[in-house]
């Protein structure tokens, strides 16, 4: 197997990692996941990740709720997801950091852009934690940002469909599934790929995303070694 790209940028949404509990974390789904992360580091390719917070914190169920405050606290479900990830990933005998973009040190690094890329260079894996650590974005604009920041080739969202369809594929069996598709095509379209700030911002620094299924972890190095899964997010049609 030869990798296609040199540094990626992994998003993991948090629901993945509960498996097929509804809450919290399912190891043997967390370690099936950092075993395939392990074989892409062993490619020679420079993996940074970034972990959502859904499968303890959806937001604010109570209207009333402040909604910085709200987001405060997925930002520490993050932190939950991301240092189980990183406990998994050193069990695979994999170097790794976890960086969090607010600072709680006894825990993990603050994010500092030349040390994470001074991890990878050396070849450590970086999680990066707490999305971009500031309220009212999404954690997939915190995937945006760090891929821009760490120079990522790509963005690998890493979801529990096989990519892009024109409609939610679990409400309409009759979905299409896009093979590749454009920024201003999802814009254009609403499709709720990732949030339109965090879709802008790929768009603006030319950095394609691709989605797939991460029912199968083996997808993540089938998708570093170029194979054709998913649905590929590009600035324009045949790139």
């Amino acid at each position: 197997m030869k990798a296609q790209y040199n540094r990626i940028l992994l998003k993991i949404s948090g629901e993945v990692l509960a498996g097929d509990k509804e809450f919290g974390i399912d190891y043997k789904t967390v370690n099936s996941i950092t075993q395939a992360i392990a074989k892409v580091s062993a490619l020679g390719v420079d993996v940074g990740i970034v972990v959502g917070g859904g499968n303890f914190w959806r937001g604010r169920t109570n209207p009333n709720m402040d909604r910085v405050r709200a987001d405060h606290i997925g930002m520490l479900a993050t932190v939950m997801n991301a240092l189980a990830i990183n406990d998994a990933l050193e069990q695979a005998g994999v170097e790794v950091r976890t960086q969090t973009a607010i600072e709680m040190r006894q825990i993990a690094e603050p994010f500092i852009r030349n040390k994470a890329i001074r991890h990878m260079e050396k070849g450590r894996i970086v999680v990066f934690a707490c999305g971009t650590g500031s309220p009212y974005f999404s954690t997939d604009t915190g995937a945006a940002l760090r891929a821009a920041e760490i120079g990522a080739d790509v963005i690998f969202k890493a979801t529990n469909v096989e990519g892009i369809y024109d409609c939610d594929p679990k409400e309409n069996p009759n979905a299409v599934k896009f093979d590749s598709i454009t920024y201003n095509e999802i814009i254009a379209k609403g499709l709720h790929v990732m949030d339109t700030t965090a879709t802008s911002l790929c768009m603006d620094n030319n950095i394609p995303i691709i989605v797939f299924n991460l029912d199968n972890p083996e997808n993540i190095i089938k998708a570093v070694c170029g194979e054709n899964i998913g649905t590929k997010v590009v600035s324009e049609k045949g790139e």
